[in-house]
């Protein structure tokens, strides 16, 4: 059974060799390929990023040989290059700068080159080299499935160097590798080149798995480890990946190893696209297309599956200097663009494919990243987001235990009013609020502020539960959170506020005379 897949694998890449010797590349090494083969790959090959002259390449060089990070000027004057477009010589050094990758090789203990010596072991043990890590992918399914049967090693062999944990990994890494850019020269086939290019690309994922347990590998990072590789050597490439993945800055809440991170943010961002879009978003939600259906691959791959690749790193680019919050401004211009589209859509095999593969003319350099630079997203706008993705997953929280709580008690206490709290009117048009549709995020904020203002009961049941919760550790949102929610309920009328007065002094009239009574 070996030999015939490994005779197949022979012939396929025999194959893919005798097509790439004939094919031709373009300025950035994808393979130019046949019309039909473009759709298939969804790549274009039209590119339309400008030129910048030789006084301002050489103003950009000039730049980069004094650049200083914390210098405000210097990061000014390189935003200023990035929106005239960075030349392709020169973007490795942007990005190196940028990402402070020689600082953070200097200050870290760990040694890149050690560690591949480390990994080489497992490797010979296994009988696998880094420069032939696909066709080894059925050699290491067949070592994991015999580790999982035989967890006892036989008397008199020496003890392996390697794992179940090593195995999966590199499998895992070697699945990965097949889908990563199939159509770039650097990884493309099995000429020497890309047999260099994959055995890099390999190296700096298992060397990152290893420099970060916490965070390990998991799928979309080899997207990204390929797009630095491009721009930069190997070494270089891990410390940026490793800048990317760890800085809070950037992707440090976006990759971990279960995925809970990425799909917070998509939450976060869904929220966002209600704020900004709701008609939008009501109507994608009503075709049955949510958010973390096309956001997650974005989010994981940083844009490469854009179909143009100058569009792809003029983003990077933006991405690099300005960190995560411009991946969410990339992911709300390419929807703002298709808004059109999508809303002339009903049916969900039609919308989700364009969100996947984003059309050619929406991601042609002279439409997507003007259209990006003139897109604005503020800091505080984000972080109110995140505080009410995190305000309504305690709360989902608290109803599941309340839930929980009183399915458990008596049928006969839980007839009793007196022994068994139930939500109030409040908490229940909360609570639904909260899981409505794409309603305004300003207008649900403003509903709990009135609420509080102008029901006197409602404000003195809700200090009495805080003064009751205080005690209790509980996930509290971010401080912009609660400044933005201060600034909704300053911005009621004094009319409402006044109205109020005369139902307080009802209140205190009839309380006294009952008490005369």
């Amino acid at each position: 059974m070996r030999r015939r897949s490994s005779s197949n694998v022979s012939r396929r890449s025999s194959t893919i060799r005798r097509r790439s010797e004939n094919l031709r590349f373009d300025e950035f090494g994808f393979a130019v390929t046949k019309r039909k083969d473009q759709k298939l790959h969804h790549r274009c090959h039209d590119y339309s990023s400008p030129q910048l002259s030789s006084v301002r390449v050489k103003e950009l060089c000039e730049l980069l040989s004094y650049w200083n990070g914390a210098s405000f000027i210097c990061r000014s004057q390189i935003e200023r290059f990035i929106r005239m477009g960075i030349p392709p010589s020169l973007r490795g050094r942007v990005w190196k700068c940028l990402l402070s990758i020689d600082s953070l090789r200097e200050t870290s203990d760990f040694n890149y080159q050690k560690c591949l010596s480390e990994v080489r072991g497992p490797l010979v043990d296994l009988g696998v080299s880094e420069y032939g890590i696909l066709s080894a992918i059925a050699t290491l399914s067949e070592t994991q499935n015999g580790l999982g049967v035989n967890h006892e090693q036989p008397s008199g062999c020496p003890e392996p160097r390697y794992s179940v944990d090593d195995i999966t990994l590199f499998r895992q890494i070697a699945l990965d590798l097949q889908r990563s850019f199939p159509t770039h020269r650097s990884l493309m086939g099995d000429s020497p080149e890309a047999i260099e290019g994959q055995a890099k690309l390999f190296r700096v994922l298992i060397a990152y798995a290893r420099y970060s347990p916490q965070v390990g590998y998991s799928q979309g990072m080899s997207y990204i480890a390929a797009v630095l590789l491009m721009q930069l050597g190997e070494e270089e490439a891990f410390w940026a990946l490793t800048a990317l993945l760890d800085k809070p800055k950037y992707l440090a809440e976006v990759f971990d190893l279960s995925l809970t991170k990425v799909q917070h943010q998509v939450r976060v961002f869904d929220q966002f696209l209600k704020h900004r879009k709701p008609q939008l978003s009501q109507h994608m939600e009503s075709v049955g297309v949510l958010s973390v259906h096309f956001v997650m691959p974005w989010f994981l791959t940083l844009f490469t599956s854009l179909p143009c690749w100058d569009s792809v790193l003029a983003v990077w680019d933006l991405i690099i200097l300005h960190g995560l919050p411009a991946v969410f401004r990339t992911a709300l211009t390419i929807i703002e663009l298709m808004e059109p589209r999508l809303m002339g859509l009903n049916d969900e095999a039609a919308v989700l494919p364009l969100l996947l593969r984003v059309p050619v003319d929406v991601a042609q350099y002279t439409v997507l990243v003007p259209a990006l630079w003139s897109t604005e997203i503020q800091d505080w706008e984000l972080k109110c987001m995140n505080s009410l993705v995190l305000d309504e997953s305690h709360h989902g929280h608290e109803a599941e235990e309340f839930e929980k709580q009183k399915a458990a008690l008596p049928t006969q206490i839980s007839g009793r009013n007196e022994n068994v709290s139930t939500p109030s009117e409040g908490e229940k048009s909360t609570q639904k609020d909260s899981v409505t549709g794409p309603k305004s995020v300003l207008t649900r904020v403003m509903r709990l502020a009135q609420r509080y203002l102008l029901d006197p009961m409602g404000r003195q049941t809700v200090e009495e539960k805080g003064s009751q919760t205080q005690d209790k550790p509980r996930h509290r949102s971010p401080a912009p959170g609660r400044v933005f929610r201060g600034r909704t309920s300053a911005s009621l009328t004094q009319a409402q506020i006044q109205e109020t007065e005369p139902a307080e002094r009802r209140s205190t009239a009839a309380s006294s005379a009952g008490q005369q009574w």
